[in-house]
């Protein structure tokens, strides 16, 4: 009976352990979460440039009259990014500054493939989930979750 008592105390501790970390929040999320769930048509002439590799383009509380769905953190906007094989969705808020701060800083696209702060001066890559490439910045642009129909919608959302 001590074995069998034994086995069920591990069982029970080792399932709470892996429960516990599944649910934490990542430690390099600085940016806290809001609600964000809206479909880009990419036949749609704002995103038809969306369907070329490589090209981002930004959508706010005002686009589409999507409202806070799509407004990001501090209503600063989310970024979409056109990879080679899929779509990526990243807050505008700069993580550095809002980890140093608390001040919810709007990132600036700069030639397609990179978001840049115009207060601290890190530079994002997008096509790598958001890295830092330079600059003080030491967290990844937040991401949120992006899929693609295969042929014209994109889903972003985060819950």
């Amino acid at each position: 009976m001590t074995r069998f008592s034994g086995l069920i105390v591990f069982f029970l501790f080792f399932h709470s352990s892996v429960f516990l970390i599944s649910c934490g929040k990542a430690s390099n999320d600085v940016i806290p979460d809001v609600y964000v769930d809206f479909t880009i048509d990419l036949l749609d002439p704002e995103f038809v440039n969306l369907t070329v590799i490589n090209v981002s383009d930004t959508v706010d509380a005002a686009t589409n009259s999507w409202g806070y769905r799509s407004a990001g953190f501090s209503n600063n906007g989310i970024i979409i990014f056109s990879g080679p094989d899929n779509y990526y969705a990243y807050d505008r808020t700069c993580p550095y500054d809002f980890s140093e701060t608390g001040s919810a800083v709007k990132i600036k696209i700069k030639d397609n493939i990179y978001a840049v702060c115009p207060v601290c001066g890190t530079k994002y890559s997008l096509s790598t989930y958001g890295t830092p490439i330079s600059g003080p910045g030491k967290f990844t642009l937040k991401n949120y979750k992006t899929s693609f129909d295969g042929e014209r919608f994109i889903r972003v959302w985060n819950q």
